[in-house]
């Protein structure tokens, strides 16, 4: 055991060895009378500021007796007591005798911490209840070992016959050591716990606060080192920029003398601004790393030395003050408070002689492209200009003010690149236009001084005016009576067969590869599909026969239905599937549409029996603009049907006859497929009808290839299924 120096063991405001000590929440000691006074002195009973380290400290509401005692301390003030006894000059009286005159002390008991003659001593050895405690002999040898031998006393009872009673336990209710006896009678019924065990939950807490503490540290040293190694930078950057600045300005004479002396002190300003600040930040993560590293250093000692008496005397305090500790890093940024740009904005020598009196820009931050940002009011259509604005920022997100940089822009589309128009307004603000040569998915990359610039590259979408639609580019041979067409990322085409009952693949050139599913209730099996939608690598299936929607991967395995609960389907004939993975299927032979999640349960039905504007008898195909909106098309309205995501009237519009199937494109087109009218035809996002491709024999669906844009139409009479190319 370490005694502590004389100093150590001294009260501060006292300045007498303490006497009951007891810790504050900052871990400084002092008498608990000492404590007493100091309360008093300050006039108040709810804090007191810490007469050593100033920290205002809350007063608990039991006011000195509710602090903590040391236990530890006041242990180590008895054995320097009994040190400074026992290593006294001359003979020692017994201070188990009564007058001591059985003869002066001999041995030194450690377990009674009592100095003990020959007699008593003789006792000792011979009695069956002490004759296993430490003697010690008083010579300078022995005397030597003993504060390391020494161990605390035990602590007793203090109420009447209960003094030979050892507090063992501790009351949760009273927080409080108690013995075996008071258990029993002034705490009956309370929460009674093991001292022991009590003991090991304030280690186990002190343990984990101190690995926390260890890894925070570690922390702040990494932090402290980066701010160190930043500072460096900041300093290597001013010298380039400093060199950049003086090799500029030894071609000129006085006039860019005076601009040269502006613009270093504007360096030296940001230099030193940087620098300051990280230093202040230094010093702050310094001082919470000597704050943690005290705690820890207490809390090391404490889980070394102290006994259970001592540990449970101190509670929960060390863990929570160390914890509240490291709360307080968890609030600081540990990376450096300042980058190490410095910039230099510098004109070309040329232009000099007509600049003087404003040449150079001095930042304390360099053009960054991550933080720059660019935007588009227009759509990108081909062969049509598509304008970009774009806006340079800084490294600290500010406006960058001055123009120059190198800006560069280009759409790509399947290995083809098209470069664009960069206009340079000398604010910091580009102006760049591109033209798109063909329709389908292109990606845009927007680039400065080499860089790629915020949300570049981005996949831009070229629409399209289905002007050139005429003629069929593939036509495919479907026998069994195509009615729904899905298009796979492969470019395989999926066709339902009402008659057949399955689903046929076919390759891009119109060729069968498979054909899956077969006639029947059981899963994977179909009576009349009809609708059907593919995203990713599953595809939905409106099982028209069956009432359901069944749910398989595009390979044919069977994975889901829906289709009971509440109303059920009645003649289902298409579904599709939203950004939010929700099932809208158009409900024919109960004149609605539902909405259903992925659980199969139902989130919506929009009645479309009802008499109005917005009635739609046996829809057949639904579709979603790009704002979710919904769109049906019924063979018993002239109408396409408009509602919202939550199924309210929007509008209508078109003029079709007996439309039975439609699709959507991102700019808002909507292609409709007319039974009656022996066609398809298109709309703008306005529903004004733009185009019109005739021809077909009962077409009762229609959709688009994703990629390419080309338009699929199941020309159902005809038994073929028509691509269009655009």
């Amino acid at each position: 055991m370490h005694i502590h120096s004389s100093a150590q063991l001294t009260c501060r405001l006292c300045s007498k060895l303490y006497r009951e000590p007891r810790i504050l929440p900052c871990l400084h000691s002092f008498c608990g009378q000492c404590l007493h006074t100091e309360i008093e002195r300050s006039g108040t009973k709810q804090n007191m500021g810490c007469p050593t380290c100033q920290r205002s400290i809350t007063i608990p509401e039991g006011g000195v007796n509710a602090i903590p005692q040391n236990l530890h301390l006041g242990f180590e003030v008895e054995v320097a007591g009994y040190m400074s006894k026992i290593g006294s000059d001359g003979e020692k009286s017994c201070d188990a005798c009564i007058d001591g005159s059985t003869g002066p002390a001999v041995v030194f008991c450690c377990t009674c911490i009592e100095l003990l003659c020959a007699s008593c001593y003789e006792h000792h050895k011979f009695s069956r209840k002490l004759s296993d405690h430490l003697i010690v002999k008083l010579d300078k040898e022995s005397l030597k070992l003993l504060p390391s031998i020494m161990k605390p006393t035990k602590h007793f009872c203090s109420l009447p016959h209960h003094e030979k009673e050892e507090l063992k336990f501790f009351c949760e209710i009273c927080q409080l050591l108690t013995c075996r006896d008071c258990t029993l009678v002034l705490h009956k019924d309370h929460r009674i716990a093991d001292m022991c065990n009590i003991a090991k939950v304030h280690r186990d807490a002190m343990r984990e606060a101190l690995v926390c503490a260890q890894e925070v540290t570690s922390k702040l040293t990494r932090a402290i080192d980066a701010n160190g190694k930043m500072a460096e930078q900041v300093y290597t950057s001013r010298e380039n920029a400093t060199l950049i600045v003086t090799q500029a300005f030894e071609q000129l004479h006085q006039t860019i003398e005076e601009r040269k002396n502006t613009l270093l002190s504007e360096m030296e300003a940001i230099s030193l601004t940087k620098t300051t600040a990280l230093s202040l930040q230094k010093e702050q993560l310094i001082k919470m790393q000597d704050e943690i590293g005290r705690y820890t250093e207490m809390t090391s000692h404490i889980l070394q030395t102290h006994t259970v008496h001592e540990m449970v005397a101190l509670g929960d305090l060390l863990p929570t003050e160390l914890k509240a500790t490291l709360k307080k890093v968890e609030n600081v940024s540990l990376t450096p408070n300042q980058s190490s740009d410095i910039h230099v904005s510098l004109l070309h020598i040329d232009s000099l002689i007509k600049q003087l009196s404003i040449f150079g820009h001095v930042m304390d931050s360099t053009p960054s492209p991550l933080q720059s940002t660019w935007s588009s009011e227009s759509v990108a259509k081909v062969k049509e200009r598509y304008c970009v604005k774009m806006e340079s920022m800084t490294s600290k997100g500010e406006r960058y003010p001055y123009g120059g940089l190198q800006v560069k822009a280009e759409l790509s589309h399947d290995g083809a690149v098209v470069p664009g128009e960069v206009e340079d307004h000398g604010d910091g603000t580009y102006t760049i236009t591109l033209t798109p040569q063909t329709a389908g998915p292109h990606q845009l990359l927007i680039a400065m001084d080499g860089h790629n610039v915020q949300n570049s590259p981005c996949d831009l979408d070229v629409g399209t005016k289905y002007s050139t639609l005429c003629k069929p580019e593939l036509v495919i041979k479907c026998s069994g009576g195509p009615r729904g067409i899905a298009i796979h990322d492969s470019g395989d085409i999926y066709v339902t067969c009402w008659d057949y009952n399955c689903i046929h693949v076919f390759d891009q050139v119109g060729q069968l590869k498979r054909t899956i599913g077969s006639l029947g209730r059981g899963d994977g099996q179909f009576i009349s599909p009809h609708g059907l939608f593919i995203k990713g690598d599953v595809m939905y299936v409106a099982d028209f026969g069956n009432h359901r929607i069944q749910k398989l991967a595009t390979g044919g395995q069977f994975l889901q239905k829906f289709g009971s609960g509440q109303g059920k389907f009645q003649h289902p004939v298409s579904v599709i599937v939203d950004q939010r993975d929700r099932l809208i299927v158009s409900n024919n032979g109960n004149h609605s549409v539902v909405i259903l999640d992925q659980s199969g349960t139902w989130l919506l039905t929009i009645n479309g029996n009802v008499t109005g504007g917005h009635a739609f008898p046996n829809p057949y195909g639904v579709a979603l603009d790009p704002q979710m909106n919904i769109h049906v098309a019924a063979l018993g309205s002239n109408t396409i049907k408009v509602f919202t995501p939550e199924g309210t009237y929007v509008r209508s519009y078109g003029d079709v006859k007996k439309p039975s199937g439609i699709v959507i494109d991102k700019e808002g087109y909507s292609l409709v497929t007319e039974y009656h009218g022996r066609c398809f035809s298109v709309f703008d996002s306005q529903g004004n009808k733009v185009h019109t491709v005739g021809n077909l024999f009962g077409p009762h669906s229609v959709m688009l290839d994703p990629k390419s844009g080309s338009v699929y139409v199941a020309n159902t009479g005809a038994k073929t299924v028509l691509k269009y190319s655009v």
